[in-house]
């Protein structure tokens, strides 16, 4: 249970929801900072740490999947809410390192609720999501001059950025090594895939945006 008021940090690259979530949570006592992105959440994250993080899962740059499986590695004892438009329902989407989801645009009070339990309680850590060989979910970003696929991907122990390239299977947990401090991460692609492979979606009716349905198995 937190001491006093929680204090939140909102990451969304939607501004009008980044202040009109932060009101409704000042108005209520809460202590509340926003960022537009996963990469200025990061230098927030540096200059102090949230009780509780509520981000949005679609972010151009690094997008919500990538952020928040950092903060769950890095930042363990950080509550986290996940939010979207796209994904339906209350339960955490698969592949999300996240503490509770809310449905954009769906009753208020439901976030409210998620994070008044939050704050009468601490998370109990999870040791696979804190372990080191969880993988952080990031996006394609497309390909390079050169034609190859790639992604960025964020160390979570340096909070430092590097691209690289892709070259195995996309719904495989692949691995590599921080180009500044050399940890080991791993890593898995969250994007559109063949419904026969073993990382199949499920888009929420009208909208474009896909749902992971299974993990892939890290042991």
């Amino acid at each position: 249970m937190f001491p006093q008021r929680a204090s939140f940090l909102i990451v969304d690259d939607d501004v009008s929801i980044c202040e009109s979530l932060s009101v409704i949570l000042a108005e209520s006592g809460y202590r509340v900072r926003s960022s537009a992105d996963g990469f200025s959440a990061l230098v927030e994250l540096r200059n102090e740490i949230p009780d509780i993080l509520l981000s949005d899962l679609n972010m151009p740059g690094m997008s919500g999947f990538e952020l928040l499986s950092v903060v769950r590695r890095r930042f363990p004892a950080i509550q986290v809410i996940a939010m979207s438009g796209t994904f339906s329902g209350d339960g955490v989407p698969p592949g999300v390192a996240a503490d509770a989801f809310y449905e954009k645009g769906t009753n208020l009070e439901s976030l409210l609720q998620i994070i008044e339990a939050m704050t009468r309680s601490e998370r109990q850590l999870d040791p696979q999501h804190s372990s080191p060989m969880a993988p952080i979910w990031i996006p394609r970003n497309g390909q390079d001059p050169s034609g190859e696929a790639y992604v960025v991907i964020t160390c979570p122990e340096c909070l430092r950025t590097f691209s690289q390239t892709l070259d195995k299977a996309i719904w495989s947990i692949s691995e590599t090594s921080c180009v500044y401090c050399h940890s080991l991460i791993h890593y898995a692609i969250v994007q559109l895939a063949d419904p026969a492979s073993p990382q199949a979606f499920q888009r929420k009716p009208g909208t474009g945006m896909p749902t992971p349905l299974s993990v892939p198995d890290t042991n």
